[in-house]
């Protein structure tokens, strides 16, 4: 009796290992985070050398200026030794005094008080309203109501009125032509800062002949000022 020898299985075949699988020819992915940090750097670079290059152009830009060498009183004037030469950066909101202009300043009277290494200004110098070889200074304290209140600048002609004592009767016997012997005439030469009790002290130039009065009056509390008309 014949037999029949059975059909043998189909041979197993093995997947590919990872290292048997072909190698892809698509193109890789280029780092751009690197190129775009790198570019970023580069980027910082440039503008700080322009900040750089601005600063050291606006740097040049100096000019000589006066300074103060030493403490001046308002109404003093101004001499050659009272001023110093500073170099100084431009800039459009300060105008000091230009050193150039060093012969027209000496002789003039500070309209305020001077401090030492501060830039002299146009408006820190009297226009005019000085004291004069034949004038006197006096200070005066004013409280609120007798003067007029941040209206005074350097230069303004004014009347100091004379005040009477506080709780005296005033005196009806008096004539209105007696009315000149109780002011006298007088140029403010500075306006001191106002205190925390509102008083400010005012320095006047008055003739030789009112000084003393004045310096009474001022010193009893019974003097209040008038601006006159400007111009």
């Amino acid at each position: 009796m014949d037999t029949t020898t059975p059909p043998l299985p189909p041979p197993r075949v093995e997947p590919p290992r990872p290292s048997d699988l072909g190698i892809s020819t698509g193109a890789k992915k280029r780092p751009t985070r690197k190129w775009s940090l790198l570019a970023v750097a580069v980027l910082m670079v440039l503008v700080g050398a322009l900040v750089g290059a601005v600063a050291v152009a606006r740097a040049g830009d100096r000019v000589s200026v006066l300074a103060l060498s030493r403490d001046v009183p308002a109404g003093h004037r101004i001499t050659d030794q009272d001023l110093v030469s500073a170099s100084f950066a431009e800039d459009p909101q300060l105008t000091p005094v230009l050193a150039a202009d060093r012969a027209q300043v000496v002789g003039q009277r500070a309209a305020v008080d001077l401090r030492r290494g501060g830039l002299l200004t146009r408006s820190e110098l009297s226009r005019g309203g000085g004291l004069g070889d034949d004038r006197q200074l006096v200070g005066v304290d004013l409280k609120r109501g007798q003067v007029p209140r941040d209206a005074l600048l350097a230069g303004d002609k004014v009347l100091a009125v004379f005040l009477p004592v506080e709780g005296a009767a005033p005196d009806s016997g008096k004539s209105s032509s007696s009315s000149s012997e109780e002011s006298i005439e007088a140029t403010v030469v500075s306006v001191g800062p106002v205190d925390a009790s509102g008083s400010v002290t005012v320095n006047l130039a008055v003739a030789q002949t009112d000084g003393t009065q004045l310096a009474v009056k001022a010193a009893a509390k019974q003097v209040a000022l008038v601006r006159e008309p400007r111009g």
